[in-house]
């Protein structure tokens, strides 16, 4: 995958590895870099920590692809909401201070978690955006001021969910210092199957990119996130766009294909990513 810098997002078993047995791993498939979580890249922990981490990585020949902060945004528990808007400001500041270039955002409400309010029935559409970019304000804020990018996916079930309400999203709160991850495989649930066209309406405004599949309807329990061309994304006429509007950042792998990783690769990040890794040299050969 010469044209785009490939990494490895380091969830799965490798959230609770220690970094240099993650860095080590990643290295030796052949990675050009590591999307790291909060797992490892808490702002509990103290700055010298964070920077050691980055340190390591670069030391590996890797680098930081960006740090993954996502958050719920939107809660009907004020201490809740604001709590987790200063922790995401707290990972934008430590980002800065180490040098690491993007922070990665959502919006929410997660509809995976059963005390998430659902839009409509316990909170209006308008007040969830309305939390959602009073975040966004105070992330923009911190993003400038530490000189570090943010990039915000859109989420199946959140009120960000596809390339539509996520450009809503990117209209409401445009500024220098955010941009988007596009992870196809939302979109792909929602009916936005020109994949291509997607990667172009966005253009330069691309700052991150998740490589996932998807087949299914957006609703919890109806829908896969299965390996990489096995689901409707059409990987061809993506990697294609990619390359047309001149996209040279980082393409990072975000395995979810769950009951795979259990059954098959018993729990194991390393031959997740390993598989991985073969998939996207092939998908993006034949493009």
């Amino acid at each position: 995958m010469s044209r785009w810098k490939l990494a490895f997002l380091a969830g799965l078993g490798y959230a609770s590895m220690e970094p240099a047995a993650v860095i080590a791993s990643l290295r030796d498939i052949g990675y050009d870099g590591i999307e790291w979580t909060t797992a490892h890249f808490s702002p509990d922990k103290p700055l010298s920590v964070l920077r050691e981490l980055v340190d390591r990585t670069r030391d590996a020949g890797l680098e930081v692809s960006r740090i993954m902060a996502h958050e719920d945004l939107v809660s009907l528990d004020d201490q809740v909401r604001r709590e987790r808007i200063q922790r995401t400001v707290r990972v934008i500041e430590a980002a800065g201070a180490c040098g690491v270039a993007t922070v990665g955002t959502m919006t929410g409400p997660a509809p995976w978690d059963d005390g998430a309010p659902v839009v409509g029935k316990e909170i209006s559409e308008a007040a969830a955006w309305e939390q959602v970019l009073e975040a966004y304000d105070a992330f923009i804020q911190a993003a400038q001021a530490a000189d570090v990018l943010i990039t915000s996916e859109g989420v199946f079930g959140m009120v960000a969910h596809d390339f539509y309400s996520h450009y809503y999203l990117m209209d409401r709160t445009a500024s220098l210092y955010h941009k988007v991850n596009l992870d196809p495989s939302h979109g792909v649930l929602y009916g936005n199957l020109d994949v291509g066209w997607v990667v172009r309406q966005w253009g330069d405004r691309i700052g991150h990119v998740h490589l996932k599949d998807a087949v299914g309807e957006p609703r919890v329990g109806k829908f896969l996130f299965p390996l990489l061309g096995e689901g409707e994304v059409d990987w061809r006429a993506f990697f294609q766009a990619l390359e047309a509007i001149g996209y040279d950042g980082f393409c990072s792998v975000e395995f979810e294909s769950f009951a795979y990783y259990r059954r098959v690769l018993r729990g194991d990040p390393e031959a997740a990513a390993r598989l991985s890794y073969q998939q996207v040299q092939t998908l993006a050969a034949n493009a």
